[in-house]
């Protein structure tokens, strides 16, 4: 074989290794529980797929959260992000897209259902990611915030129902989603600071305009009482979706699903234990510890231990904010 053969054939081996890599790399970088997860939980056959899914939007994510680029600019990327993703589902292949943009392409390629959930993960989620190149720098409305919600919570779903028990019975009701739309309350919430000074607000303008407030008087009172609303509805909706889980046929599944909730539960009794006054970090989500403490609580969940908390117990509020 001719020497220039060999090192084009080595090159393309290279770069078919690197590009199989790429998602679970992103993927464990980003967030160790939804590596251990996929890897641990999902469908054997769908495991590069899940990663792919979840890599392809960290990718997006970060590319919009980015400091470098204007709003136009940001606009031009997801518009051609939704591009590829209109023409991956007419069956067209994108000639020009990137190493990132080949997990989308790689994705669809693989989705031979009709209007599966990985579609509505994609389309959902794409949502998602519009909405947050769109917003940044100005004040959202209530009906706003319930569709962002709303179009993520359908998105996580999916994807949960997709690649872990692929098949299997799960409920379809109204109760389907309050699970992973209490998790999107309570991350918007301990990612405040964060969020702010990135330039997304997640507070309503009714709120704010209600209360004479602005997005940064995060420790008004009038400010925690909306966190208080929140921590009450997200805790509503998660005990509604425990329901939910445990009607789900597939037993990893539902120990995904009971997984996630707790560990946003978790961080919601630290808030209202706090009075509802955010801060700017909640490193102890990180701790082994808290990882302990969430396993714990999964396992209540998944075994029926209503009120069961076997780690602590949650401190009461004295002043309701």
């Amino acid at each position: 074989m001719p020497v220039l053969s060999t090192i084009a054939l080595t090159h393309e081996a290279n770069c078919r290794r690197a590009a199989s890599s790429l998602a679970p790399s992103i993927t464990k970088s980003a967030s160790r529980q939804t590596y251990y997860t996929i890897r641990l939980l999902a469908d054997r056959e769908r495991v590069a797929d899940a990663y792919r899914a979840y890599a392809y939007f960290r990718w997006v994510d970060d590319v919009l959260d980015g400091e470098a680029g204007s709003g136009v600019e940001r606009s031009v990327f997801i518009g051609r992000q939704r591009s590829i993703l209109e023409k991956c589902y007419r069956g067209e292949t994108p000639r020009d897209a990137d190493i990132h943009e080949e997990m989308l392409v790689k994705l669809i390629r693989n989705d031979e259902e009709e209007n599966s959930g990985l579609q509505s993960y994609l389309r959902n989620m794409m949502q998602v990611m519009a909405f947050d190149a769109e917003r940044r720098g100005r004040r959202i409305s209530q009906n706003e915030l319930t569709e962002y919600t709303r179009w993520l919570a359908t998105a996580v779903t999916e994807a949960m129902h997709h690649f872990i028990g692929h098949g299997c019975y799960a409920p379809r009701d109204g109760t389907r989603y309050l699970a992973v739309t209490a998790a999107h309350i309570t991350h918007m919430l301990r990612d405040t600071f964060d969020d702010i000074e990135a330039g997304y607000f997640n507070i309503p303008r009714e709120v704010l305009d209600a209360n004479r407030i602005t997005p940064f008087d995060v420790t008004s009172d009038s400010y925690r009482a909306w966190v208080w609303s929140r921590v009450h509805l997200a805790r509503a909706y998660i005990n509604r979706g425990r329901d939910c889980l445990n009607r789900v046929e597939n037993l990893r599944c539902r120990l995904a699903g009971f997984a996630y909730a707790a560990r946003f539960e978790r961080l919601l009794n630290t808030i209202e234990r706090e009075g509802c006054l955010l801060r700017p970090h909640y490193d102890e989500r990180k701790s082994f510890a808290a990882g302990l403490r969430v396993s714990l609580d999964t396992f209540a969940s998944m075994f029926n231990l209503q009120g069961a908390d076997l780690s602590s117990q949650t401190v009461p509020v004295r002043k309701r904010y």
